[in-house]
């Protein structure tokens, strides 16, 4: 059980991460830390804005787990019939992650919240306005950071009954490539769009790795829980 838990664990911190280095939320997260720090001479303040924008991302996505989670938790029936069937709806929604994420599967789905007006409130206020403005890009889900979130954290943090530690791992994955951004700005680094390639390069590998694997699990649930094979 033990065993199973720290996969959990670096599963969440990982989808974190893949999340992060995401096509969409990555230009979103360069692009906010350049210019909420275009005007910031202190490297400290750059590092600062960046860790505050990093911890809003988090804090964002751990509020809104807990609150869905615990809000399924509390409806007796509703947590009766998770404890009892999540094992076997788990294999089926891993494999169509998996397929979305190899790009056999396509889906739209797209959130905003806030206005333009208030994005340009909070980019304007600085350092200030970090950790808000990470909180309201972070709630803008986009395909691919919608199924890791709602398709793959969710799912697992429900199997474990976590309504903290798992949220909060893959919050903190979603912040460590922000982190690494914003040290580069902070250093003077005139490397930042290579680093950007290389993450950008890393997720192509990524993303189709985390969907064999995520359709092999998938496949080997499904075979253990739904038509009871035993391997």
């Amino acid at each position: 059980m033990m065993e199973g838990l720290l996969l959990g664990y670096g599963g969440a911190l990982w989808l974190g991460v893949l999340t992060s280095v995401s096509p969409c939320p990555l230009a979103t997260n360069i692009a906010a830390i350049s210019w909420l720090t275009k005007s910031i001479r202190s490297p400290r303040l750059v590092l600062a804005a960046g860790a505050l924008y990093a911890i809003g991302r988090a804090v964002a996505y751990i509020a809104l787990a807990a609150l869905l989670l615990t809000s399924l938790f509390s409806v007796p029936r509703l947590s009766e019939i998770l404890q009892n069937h999540l094992n076997k709806w788990l294999g089926p929604l891993l494999i169509l992650v998996g397929m979305f994420l190899l790009g056999l599967l396509e889906f739209r789905f797209s959130t905003r919240v806030g206005s333009g007006k208030l994005e340009q409130k909070l980019y304007d206020s600085g350092a200030w306005g970090a950790a808000f403005l990470g909180m309201l890009f972070a709630l803008s889900f986009c395909p691919v950071s919608a199924a890791l979130y709602f398709g793959s954290l969710l799912p697992l943090a429900l199997q474990h009954r976590s309504t903290l530690g798992l949220p909060a791992l893959f919050g903190i994955g979603t912040g460590l490539p922000v982190l690494v951004f914003a040290w580069l700005l902070a250093a003077g680094a005139r490397s930042l769009s290579a680093a950007f390639q290389r993450l950008s390069a890393l997720e192509r590998y990524a993303r189709p790795a985390t969907g064999v694997v995520f359709v092999l699990v998938g496949i080997y649930l499904s075979l253990v829980h739904i038509y009871r094979v035993e391997l």
